[in-house]
């Protein structure tokens, strides 16, 4: 808690997290969704001699990585859409993590509409109980293979796997339902 500050540097954060986890910056892994807005971040991690995770998508299971102990990934940063980081702010409400976020405007129409939403300090930084606050359940089940989730396989019917997770108990459950073929049913 504490070791991630929004307005600090890359190498800032890279250097705070190795010391909370008694480690040096070159055992740090950062993940970073591959887009074209974070080159000047990704090479700003490199700088540090921490490692790199590019992930071409998926930012939110990139950021539950984060928290889980044996994915390797110690740190998520980059900038994204507002519900994905609503999302992964419910997530590590239930597992443990921080998160801080704040409106990365682009244009005057989303300043408006930030404005007609209510939304009046734009570089205000938002932490996980702002994002996510009381008890907080979250699900996700893979649609297309990814690190958390296995996509959607046919064989004889559908094979879905899918994750819950409570903050109330900080249980994470993996389920993998198999889905009997046709077994798609209308409301009467």
């Amino acid at each position: 808690q504490g070791a991630i500050d929004l307005d600090g540097t890359p190498a800032d954060n890279i250097a705070s997290v190795a010391q909370a986890l008694g480690r040096k910056t070159t055992a740090i892994t950062v993940c970073i969704v591959d887009r074209p807005r974070h080159a000047e971040l990704i090479a700003a991690v490199r700088e540090t001699g921490a490692r790199v995770r590019l992930i071409s998508e998926g930012d939110i299971a990139g950021v539950i990585a984060v928290a889980l102990p044996d994915s390797g990934v110690d740190v998520f940063l980059g900038v994204g859409g507002a519900a994905e980081g609503v999302l992964a702010a419910a997530a590590l409400r239930t597992i443990g993590g921080q998160i801080e976020g704040r409106f990365v405007l682009r244009n005057d129409t989303e300043r408006t509409l930030a404005a007609q939403s209510g939304i009046e300090d734009l570089g205000r930084k938002y932490g996980i109980s702002e994002l996510a606050g009381g008890d907080v359940i979250f699900s996700a089940t893979g649609v297309t293979p990814g690190p958390l989730l296995d996509g959607v396989r046919q064989k004889g019917g559908a094979i879905t796997h899918s994750v819950v997770m409570r903050s109330a108990t900080g249980t994470m459950r993996w389920v993998r339902t198999h889905h009997r073929p046709g077994d798609v049913r209308q409301n009467p």
